[in-house]
């Protein structure tokens, strides 16, 4: 579905990427991990248009995405949440999805036009009822709780209908307690669709419990391409991403 051929990307003297070459398959859960500087941001960066590769090429289902704009990225199928949610922090729970969902039809002043159809409002009620937000509807976003906050960003990238979502630190923030169940709810909304979801994260539990493969980076490199369990095991993902006192784990 994705293939990332040769690609480098430099900031001036200072390489960010370094020939990266890899695929994905539609309906693999991959983890992406690395030390803070390592390159994961880089490499989701460049696939969602943010930043360009200086060299090599990016495909998306046989299609070079590697120039286009971040909407038009978007708009082909490869949707992205960050680590700090991109909410409409004074709007409701439901019109926060309303405008998501009328940004996939449309853009600029015709998105607010019969913003509330029938078509939309019943898959807003989708939405809600598959992220647990049900009771949430009516509550302006600046109340919600991090987690709900952060379970209201992914509902509005899924409703752009991608193919590929990429979670951005999605436990960030959320209490060790409520963690598992966060990522229960949004794995579950995600399966529903069958959606390919790319996640880069820090918490080796949620690595080890959600993804069937892990990508580790280190100074721009793919260090490490396996299964988590021999991911979290392979010596230089120790070295350079857990830390020595990962050794046992």
């Amino acid at each position: 579905m994705l293939e990332v051929v040769g690609v480098s990307k430099t900031f001036g003297t200072v390489s960010a990427a370094e020939e990266l070459n890899v695929g994905i398959s539609a309906g693999e859960v991959v983890g992406i991990v690395g030390a803070n500087g390592a390159g994961k941001t880089v490499f989701v960066n460049m696939i969602t248009g943010y930043e360009k590769p200086s060299v090599g090429r990016i495909l998306f289902e046989g299609r070079d995405i590697t120039r286009l704009h971040p909407r038009e990225i978007t708009r082909l199928g490869i949707c992205r949440s960050f680590q700090v949610s991109q909410v409409f922090t004074s709007m409701t729970v439901a019109d926060n999805l309303l405008m998501a969902l009328s940004v996939r039809w449309t853009t600029g002043a015709a998105m607010l036009k019969d913003i509330k159809r029938d078509s939309l409002v019943r898959e807003v009620d989708a939405l809600l009822e598959r992220f647990k937000l049900v009771a949430e509807r009516k509550r302006p976003a600046h109340q919600l709780s991090q987690g709900a906050r952060k379970l209201l960003d992914i509902a509005m990238a899924l409703a752009g209908r991608p193919r590929i979502l990429m979670l951005d630190e999605p436990t960030s923030g959320i209490s060790t307690d409520e963690k598992f169940e966060f990522m229960n709810v949004v794995m579950g909304a995600l399966a529903k669709d069958k959606v390919t979801v790319m996640i880069i994260e820090h918490d080796m539990d949620i690595i080890e419990s959600f993804v069937s493969r892990v990508l580790a980076f280190s100074q721009g490199r793919i260090i490490c391409d396996a299964p988590p369990r021999e991911a979290l095991s392979d010596p230089d993902v120790v070295q350079y991403v857990l830390g020595t006192s990962h050794a046992g784990h």
